[in-house]
């Protein structure tokens, strides 16, 4: 998965927007104005490809333990990020889709119910 695609599929999901609230090199996607997943541009182009994303806590484990190219969240809160270091090559386009869809899914799970019926 190269990044316009990894952007493209962010961006297909309802209310999803694209900024760089911390500097110019981390682009974000917010469902609603909550993150779920945030991108070094930096790295990417220095072939270091990776992306963070939410994650049930159980589930993060679950993933750490059958990917070594998944790791606890880097500078996020371990329990609720994973890391994805897609430049490894060993997760598929497929697993990393359904995981950015997984980190969707546990944003709009925690939002109230007033938000998620923005998205219907």
């Amino acid at each position: 998965m190269n990044i316009e695609q990894l952007r493209e599929h962010c961006l297909s999901k309802l209310k999803v927007t694209e900024d760089f609230p911390f500097d110019a090199n981390t682009l974000v996607f917010k469902v609603l104005g909550k993150m779920f997943a945030l991108v070094s541009l930096e790295k990417w182009d220095n072939g270091l490809a990776a992306i963070n994303l939410k994650c049930d806590p159980e589930y993060a484990i679950k993933l750490r333990e059958a990917h070594e190219s998944i790791e606890p969240g880097w500078h996020m809160n371990k329990k609720h990020w994973n890391t994805l270091y897609i430049h490894k090559n060993d997760l598929s386009p497929k697993l990393i889709s359904e995981l950015i869809d997984h980190s969707y899914d546990m944003v709009v799970k925690g939002m109230t119910n007033k938000m998620r019926s923005e998205l219907e």
